[in-house]
């Protein structure tokens, strides 16, 4: 439901845990939210199905799933089935979990919405602390987006320019988690696993699924994911 008295956002929403938490705080700084989740070809849809009970759970204005072929480029385990996924201590250096470009895309259809809706906020979960080594995760990329969007848009030229927001950048998981907590967050509707399956269970084994174990083990919190396996199983 609209609300008329408050400003709207744009929040990317992959259905995972950093992006419900990035949901909860655009509310909590009271803007109208408008969730966008991208199907770009990922190898579960989990994540998606994730994203519509959080959007729900958290009454945002409005929910848009987009779809993106990235398969037609591939070059990524998590768009091309031939590529397995890695275990966490398989990953050096930029890991093969990277999709190229694909922050880039989330955020020029974000940006694409907001000014359809007349909207100057943008919000992503992006995070250069517990993440991946993604290189579309960094402040500078954050930066030079913006900059960029502010060059590229009618309404930016009229002078209603666009804010990116990135709350979650310098924060550890850990605090991540706390924070979507005291915002009411329920984690348990949330999928992080680069190979969930179709109910959502976690594998327990990749990447995502480490760092989401760690920051709840350094929060502090039960973490109530269901995982299919349990590391070294």
């Amino acid at each position: 439901m609209t609300d008329s008295t408050k400003a709207k956002a744009v929040v990317l929403l992959s259905g995972g845990l950093d992006s419900a938490t990035t949901l909860a705080i655009a509310k909590d700084r009271q803007f109208d939210c408008y969730a966008l989740s991208i199907d770009y070809g990922q190898r579960h849809t989990a994540e998606l199905d994730a994203a519509r009970r959080i959007a729900d759970a958290m009454n945002a204005a409005g929910h848009k799933i987009i779809t993106v072929d990235l398969t037609a480029f591939g070059g990524s385990a998590l768009t091309d089935a031939s590529i397995a996924v890695p275990t966490a201590s398989e990953n050096t250096g930029i890991p093969i979990t990277y999709v190229p470009a694909r922050n880039t895309i989330m955020l020029s259809l974000a940006l694409a919405w907001s000014e359809t809706l007349q909207c100057r906020d943008l919000f992503t979960g992006v995070n250069a602390v517990d993440y991946s080594g993604y290189p579309d995760c960094r402040p500078e990329f954050i930066r030079a987006f913006e900059a960029m969007a502010n060059l590229a848009t009618k309404a930016a030229i009229e002078g209603d320019t666009l804010t990116i927001h990135a709350p979650l950048i310098d924060l550890p998981k850990k605090d991540i988690i706390l924070t979507g907590l005291a915002l009411g967050v329920d984690y348990n509707l949330t999928v992080s696993c680069y190979q969930a399956d179709a109910a959502g269970r976690a594998c327990g084994v990749c990447d995502a699924c480490h760092i989401r174990r760690k920051g709840f083990t350094d929060a502090g919190v039960a973490d109530q994911t269901r995982y299919r396996s349990e590391p070294g199983t």
